[in-house]
């Protein structure tokens, strides 16, 4: 009985999908789904994009956390718009979630909309919110093995961010381990080593940003 319950689940979050993406699609906004772990630095990675880009792109922020403002907060902080969604113990963001939450942004004139899923690495990419590509952030301070442990994310995901590479020298983390297993997952998956506190390979990731902006304005 659980195969057809799951299954109308999905179809009913995918009509809503439709929705999201048809209504950014008109704007050309580019909207972009960030998943992890709790603690791999979605936030952080937000915060400095937010502020390094902000002369280049207007950009909004769909906050999914089980409890509290703090991210939202934060991300507001920048100068960008923010709206939080509270799952109230749930482990995903839904796109009836993302669609009512874009009724609280001003999407006039926006060029990109991220998405920072809640702290999980099986739930969110399960749910089409509407974006256009997921993106995989993972942290050296987690286990390089996680693509192949968690592998449905990182063959789905369009670019994977290894995260807070200034701690390299203190933990026990192989990037080309890492980098293998999700590329052989992906082939065409793009990553980007980088570190939100020294800031090291962030321009990298703006590139790709750039990229993926101009592909939406021009479709």
């Amino acid at each position: 009985m659980q195969i057809p319950v799951v299954r109308n689940v999905l179809e009913a979050n995918e009509k809503m999908a439709a929705q999201v993406r048809r209504r950014l699609s008109e704007r050309s906004i580019l909207a972009l789904n960030l998943i992890s772990s709790p603690g791999a630095g979605k936030t952080a990675l937000l915060e400095r994009t937010l502020r390094d880009l902000a002369g280049e792109f207007r950009m909004a922020v769909i906050e999914g956390d089980l409890q509290t403002d703090n991210d939202a907060r934060r991300v507001a902080a920048t100068g960008a718009q923010a709206v939080q969604i509270n799952t109230d113990g749930g482990c995903h963001l839904d796109s009836n979630m993302v669609l009512s939450a874009l009724d609280n942004l001003d999407l006039a004139g926006l060029d990109i909309l991220f998405i920072e899923n809640v702290g999980n690495l099986v739930c969110p990419v399960e749910f089409d919110c509407g974006e256009d590509a997921k993106v995989a952030l993972l942290s050296v301070a987690e286990g390089d093995d996680k693509p192949e442990k968690y592998p449905l994310l990182f063959n789905l995901a369009k670019a994977l961010v290894l995260n807070k590479i200034d701690l390299l020298p203190h933990v026990d983390f192989d990037l080309e381990r890492a980098r293998a297993f999700a590329t052989r997952l992906n082939k065409d998956l793009a990553v980007f080593e980088l570190s939100c506190r020294s800031g090291a390979g962030l321009e990298s990731w703006y590139a790709w940003l750039r990229e993926m902006r101009a592909a939406k304005k021009a479709s």
